[in-house]
C-alpha cells in the first residue's frame, strides 16, 4: 500500500518570478470571496436570487523566524522604490523531506506589508518576520 503524505507538518516555500524567496512555517490568507447580490423577483415571493457579482482574493501572509534568507525579502521590496510592477508568486506546501503536497499560484502579486522583528533584551522570544501578499487571483497551473 502507497504512503499517503499529508500536510501535517510542512514549510511554505516563496518564488516571486523564481527567484526564491526562501521557506516560511506559516501561511495564512489563501481565499475566494464571491460578493453576492440578491434580487426579489416580482411575483415570485419563494425564492430570492442570488448573484455572483465580483471575486474577492484575500492578502497571502507569510511568517518565519529570521534567516539569512529575509534579506531577499528587503532587497525585493527595496526594488519597487523604482516603480511597482506586479509579479507572479508560487507558494508550495513540502514536507519536512522536501515533498510538495500542494502548491498555488498567484497572479499580479505586489507586496502590502512586512514586519520584522521586536528586538528586546526582556524578552527571549524568536525573532520572527511577517510578509503579506495582495495579489488578483489563483492562475491555473503552479507549475
Amino acid at each position: 500500500m502507497a504512503e499517503v503524505e499529508e500536510a501535517v507538518a510542512v514549510c511554505f516555500v516563496v518564488r516571486i518570478d523564481d527567484e526564491s524567496l526562501g521557506s516560511f512555517n506559516s501561511c495564512d490568507g489563501l481565499g475566494i470571496e464571491f460578493t453576492i447580490e440578491q434580487r426579489e423577483e416580482g411575483g415570485n415571493n419563494g425564492m430570492v436570487w442570488q448573484l455572483p457579482t465580483r471575486i474577492k482574493y484575500s492578502n497571502v501572509k507569510l511568517s518565519r523566524p529570521v534567516t539569512k534568507d529575509s534579506d531577499k525579502i528587503i532587497k525585493w521590496i527595496a526594488g519597487m522604490a523604482a516603480g511597482i510592477s506586479r509579479k507572479t508568486a508560487i507558494i508550495e506546501a513540502r514536507t519536512l523531506r522536501g515533498t510538495v503536497i500542494a502548491s498555488w499560484a498567484l497572479s499580479g502579486v505586489v507586496p502590502v506589508r512586512w514586519s520584522g522583528p521586536q528586538l528586546s533584551a526582556d524578552s527571549p522570544k524568536v525573532a520572527t518576520e511577517t510578509l503579506e501578499l495582495a495579489h488578483h487571483g489563483f492562475l491555473t497551473s503552479a507549475r
